[in-house]
């Protein structure tokens, strides 16, 4: 049984994974950089204005990691802690080449996961403006 002053230091955590997708993990690791430790708010709207074909994918795994929460409609409180992705196997193709011979063609996979976690929502710092105070001359 968990008492209630330890329930606020439990986070929840939730992963997803996409195994064997036709996408080479140099090219998906670059999406992924962008996101790494950022609100997963964020990261969507990243996720939405990249010009990458890899975006399909990751914004599909972070969907079902945010859903595996229990928070599909709504983000706030949660961050990417981790996101990764491995090398899958390797499709061996040939291709012909000059002079009859035959060319290897390495068509890569990868496995991708995603770590999303709880955030303790608090009140952004803001900056104090520093206000000058002159001595006011009295009006006469």
């Amino acid at each position: 049984m968990v008492c209630a002053e330890h329930k606020k230091d439990i986070k929840m955590e939730a992963k997803a994974t996409a195994k064997f997708v036709r996408y080479t993990p140099r090219k998906v690791n670059q999406v992924l950089a962008l996101i790494r430790n950022k609100r997963v708010e964020k990261a969507f709207i990243i996720l939405s204005f990249l010009p990458k074909s890899a975006v399909v994918l990751v914004q599909k795994v972070l969907r079902s990691a945010t859903a595996n929460v229990g928070r599909l409609e709504d983000f706030s409180g949660l961050k990417v802690k981790e996101a990764w992705v491995g090398n899958g196997p390797i499709l061996k193709r040939m291709r012909p080449g000059p002079k009859g011979r035959g060319m290897p063609v390495k068509k890569r996979t990868a496995h991708l996961t995603i770590v999303v976690t709880d955030v303790d929502v608090a009140p952004e710092r803001r900056k104090k403006k520093s206000v000058n105070v002159k001595a006011t001359t009295e009006i006469k």
